[in-house]
């Protein structure tokens, strides 16, 4: 059923449009991304669908009695309640309902002495009329409800009734999220839902969204989310709208693919004009022509002229290079704690970082992610263990909070200042890349947005040349294309990346391996972030098999016939069984790293053209490959022998 439809929706300010001729339809369980450029005119589309915008032209139907819920982007709940409170609060009119419906119940009750009576027949059909108006409306669901909502978002019953006035401003939006998602909304619209989500609370609102009974409208910067929640894309482009029936990957090639084909209509179309315009110029005044060049005169005037394609406005040039290599050995933590004043937050971490390699580290905030990046850049001192940083090793840092920029210089001096004896016309060029030209070098950074000022720091880094860079959430701040750029530049880069991002879509397209951080250690992943979850979910699953199944054992029949001997040889079986398969899963990813290293020297060999290398390295490949069957079939072996332990006992 469609919910609202839009037909030719303008919207012009003065002498200038925004868009126009926008025309789309949102029907029942929709999942629809609106993506454009900052300044595009989301926001504003957003608006006259709320009716808060006028319309210049055009008109926005609505199906009678539609209700929407709308989370603008930066709205955090201002409450004098408690956590509790506040979200029973977005179910007044059924509590109520439940609370009449209770006091119908009572007055059943006082009545049952003479069933027959009217007065029972009708409290009794009152009864089951709001009886059934709260099943409709899920009414005795509402707690159960709540708390799924609020764990989460990481709200867990010891902060129930903590006040919301006293939480921080990321958590009253993670609040005023989880509120607008409890609420019965046939159309639900989203502005950045994902800002203050770490990437447990982004899967979680992934498959919560998925099953969402009303239609979604999101607008996002998160790409992975748009991947994972929505089936349809809708982009402002060009003062105009786009659709795209699929999700976002399917958005980014289909519109390629579009583009590419506009182009070569038009290029068909144009080469088609030039010879008929060419025929008529040749043979208009020929006597014995001049018939055909009239008739190729009004092929012309009756064909309707293609416009030429228009291209995406011009997106930052960023380019990354070393001006020497390093060693091999680039970083190495050796069992480390890191934290303040001799209290760790992560401790026995343990990372080879080895040249060329792209490792994103993740784990909840607060575990120590950047605690570490500033523990090697010996901004923070080690607690515990060691850090090593290798031969020829230059290092370049890239600082989330963008506050090292110097706020009362302007963007020329910023970047003249950290390279004086550069020419200023080379400075100009390099800003221009990343989109600083005419007047806005001469802007104060202190008046330059998130977005300016991380293209300022970006364009920083790019001018040292360093072959090893440190990045902290590099995607802050940066609208899609700079995204798709900077990602395009660092997958060119030849030297080593060690970054931090909760952009999963960024680590997807950049990282070689994951590196989770725990409270009590570190794990390294052989893969990007889809890999990284594969592994966990695994690992989790098996986790869960094996304490059930070491829970149950003692009260099944057969294990309560067993001697306290038997029993203690089941559970020493069953450690041993498992520390196999770990063995095994370890010895496994420790032989996929020596292959990769093994590829990466055979592509520098072929490059020098060293035979007598290439034969080596190719004869120790030749036995790793070997050891990696050999391993694969012990973790099979493993694997089933204790799933076989388990089905048994």
């Amino acid at each position: 059923m469609i919910l609202l439809q839009a037909n030719q929706v303008s919207r012009r300010f003065a002498d200038v449009t925004l868009f126009e001729n926008v025309s789309f339809t949102i029907q029942t369980n929709d999942r629809i991304a609106l993506v454009g450029r900052n300044g595009a005119g989301k926001s504003t589309l957003i608006k006259q669908i709320m009716g808060e915008e006028p319309l210049s032209d055009g008109q926005i139907s609505r199906t009678k009695d539609l209700k929407i819920g709308y989370l603008e982007q930066h709205v955090a709940i201002e409450s004098p309640r408690t956590i509790w409170e506040e979200m029973l609060s977005a179910f007044e009119e059924t509590l109520a309902l439940r609370n009449k419906a209770q006091q119908a119940a009572e007055q059943l009750a006082q009545l049952a002495d003479d069933v027959l009576s009217s007065a029972y027949q009708t409290a009794l059909a009152q009864y089951d009329k709001l009886q059934e108006e709260l099943a409709q409306r899920n009414a005795y669901a509402i707690e159960s409800e709540i708390r799924t909502v609020l764990h989460g978002f990481r709200f867990y019953e010891a902060d129930y009734d903590t006040p919301v006035q006293t939480l921080s401003g990321g958590q009253k939006t993670r609040l005023a999220l989880a509120q607008i998602l409890l609420k019965n909304y046939d159309l639900l619209i989203l502005d950045e839902p994902t800002n203050h989500l770490d990437m447990e609370m982004l899967a979680w609102l992934e498959q919560y969204l998925t099953g969402y009974k009303g239609a979604l409208l999101i607008v996002s910067h998160d790409r992975y989310f748009l991947d994972k929640v929505a089936t349809q894309v809708i982009e402002l482009r060009h003062q105009t709208l786009h659709t795209y029936k699929g999700n976002y990957s399917y958005y980014i090639q289909e519109k390629a693919l579009r583009l590419e084909q506009e182009m070569k209509q038009y290029e068909q179309q144009q080469a088609t004009i030039q010879k008929l315009e060419d025929f008529v110029q040749r043979n208009i005044a020929r006597a014995s022509t001049t018939k055909r060049a009239q008739s190729r005169r009004k092929q012309l005037d009756k064909m309707v002229k293609l416009q030429k394609p228009k291209q995406d406005a011009k997106a930052p040039r960023i380019q990354f290079s070393a001006n020497k290599d390093s060693g091999d050995r680039v970083i190495e933590a050796i069992d480390l704690a890191i934290g303040y004043d001799s209290t760790p937050v992560a401790e026995h971490l343990h990372l080879d970082l080895r040249r060329q390699e792209a490792i994103a580290i993740v784990g909840p905030n607060g575990i120590g992610k950047t605690t570490f990046l500033k523990t090697i850049l010996q901004q923070l001192p080690p607690l515990a263990g060691d850090m090593r940083i290798g031969t020829g090793v230059s290092i370049g840092y890239y600082d989330q909070s963008i506050q090292h920029l110097n706020p009362n210089l302007t963007v020329l001096d910023t970047l003249w200042q950290a390279h004086d004896t550069t020419d200023e016309r080379i400075i100009r060029s390099i800003l221009g890349s990343f989109l600083f030209s005419g007047e806005t070098v001469e802007k104060k950074v202190a008046m330059l947005s998130g977005g300016e000022k991380a293209r300022l720091s970006l364009a920083l880094l790019a001018t040292e040349h360093d072959n090893t860079l440190l990045l902290d959430e590099p995607t802050n701040h940066l609208d899609i294309d700079s995204k798709e750029v900077l990602e395009d530049a660092l997958i060119d880069f030849d030297g080593t990346l060690l970054f931090v991002s909760h952009d999963r879509y960024f680590i997807n397209r950049i990282a070689t391996q994951v590196w989770e951080i725990t409270p009590t250690g570190s794990t390294l992943y052989l893969g990007d972030y889809d890999y990284f979850l594969e592994k966990k979910k695994e690992q989790q699953e098996l986790a869960q098999l094996t304490a059930t199944t070491t829970s149950d054992a003692p009260s099944t029949p057969k294990a309560s016939q067993q001697s306290y001997e038997a029993s203690k040889a089941i559970k020493r079986e069953l450690r041993k069984l498992e520390d196999a398969v770990e063995s095994a899963l370890q010895e496994s990813e420790a032989i996929d790293a020596i292959i990769a290293h093994l590829h990466e020297q055979l592509a520098i060999a072929s490059q020098a053209n060293d035979q007598a290398t290439l034969a080596k390295l190719h004869n120790e490949l030749l036995s790793a490959e070997e050891q990696q069957v050999t391993i694969l079939e012990k973790w099979e072996q493993a694997s089933h022998e204790l799933e076989t332990f388990l089905e048994n006992n």
